[in-house]
């Protein structure tokens, strides 16, 4: 495994990071605990040390309470990431959570997010908290100078935002001097890179964790089909990949990414995951999955790295079907 240093934070993170959202059970598709666990514990058996996670996933904590169950002795292994901000709306009867979601940054929300998630989890600091997407209503500030405090107090080792535009990004740098943000990066999606977010981030030396780097799916290669949006299956919803507008162009590139993997004898994902890692500035790639057969052969993109030759061969595929 390789790693990479996290921005100035001074925190080494592997350069493929396991992300648990699938392991919320509710939105990849239905999950066991147990097989969640067991990623998470061979995750780190070989070497992938981020973990990323968000009480965000899953309607009643689920991939939080994973991650601490599967970190329990091991938390010295672990670089856990989560995030706050983001809340699972109450229904109607005051304390069964829905599936909608609600972006709240409000101070006293948020510190109570804090120590809510550290009991999840296991442990009495964090080593990257995000937030999660910026708030519209409450505004940001507050929160950021939360992030600011908690470092102090030695709650976290790092502050961080996620799904902030550039110039959020520049408050977030001037009142909480984050270390780092988690844009969305794939080869299919690139608007993090277009529209300067992942620009100022390496210019600003911040740790770039990219989410959505195998594009929900669609860039394994596995898919014959586009998944239907159906009970805990909502991925497509999400991912504009699988529709029919753009299903077809995008596996002509995979096609592309496949003649690569088998000249390699390696698997399509590791050829996508290769892509992110290629890119100016990104720091690590969160891969999610609940199975640890995926994660070890996921972590092999670490081992190997796309020839410059290769590189432009996709970026051609690309441009001849996608652009």
């Amino acid at each position: 495994m390789k790693y990479r240093k996290f921005g100035a934070s001074g925190i080494d993170v592997s350069v493929v990071g396991l992300g648990t959202w699938p392991m919320g059970n509710d939105f990849f598709g239905a999950v066991d605990e147990h097989s969640c666990i067991e990623t998470i514990q061979k995750a780190i058996d070989i070497g992938v040390n981020l973990i990323d996670t968000s009480p965000a996933y899953g309607t009643a904590y689920e991939a939080e309470a994973a991650v601490g169950k599967a970190l329990k002795g091991r938390r010295d292994k672990a670089v856990i990431s989560t995030k706050f901000g983001v809340h699972r709306v109450l229904g109607t009867d005051g304390y069964t959570i829905t599936g909608d979601y609600i972006r709240c940054l409000a101070p006293s929300v948020a510190a109570a997010e804090l120590e809510n998630s550290l009991k999840r989890l296991g442990t009495d600091y964090i080593d990257i908290y995000f937030i999660h997407w910026p708030d519209l209503n409450n505004g940001n500030d507050g929160a950021l100078e939360l992030l600011a405090k908690w470092k102090k107090e030695g709650k976290i080792r790092a502050g961080a935002v996620s799904n902030f535009s550039v110039d959020q990004m520049k408050r977030a740098v001037e009142v909480a001097g984050i270390n780092g943000i988690q844009p969305s990066a794939s080869l299919f999606d690139r608007s993090n890179f277009e529209n300067g977010v992942i620009p100022f981030a390496k210019e600003k030396d911040l740790g770039i964790m990219t989410y959505g780097s195998l594009g929900g799916g669609i860039l394994t290669g596995a898919f014959e089909e586009p998944p239907k949006a159906t009970g805990k299956e909502l991925r497509a919803g999400f991912y504009d990949f699988f529709g029919e507008a753009k299903w077809a162009k995008c596996n002509k590139v995979i096609d592309t990414l496949r003649g690569i993997a088998d000249a390699r004898g390696v698997s399509v994902a590791e050829v996508s995951i290769n892509w992110v890692l290629a890119q100016p500035g990104v720091t690590t790639a969160l891969i999610g999955t609940t199975k640890p057969a995926n994660i070890e052969r996921n972590a092999r993109a670490a081992d190997w790295e796309l020839t410059s030759e290769e590189l432009s061969k996709i970026e051609e595929s690309y441009k001849a079907n996608m652009a």
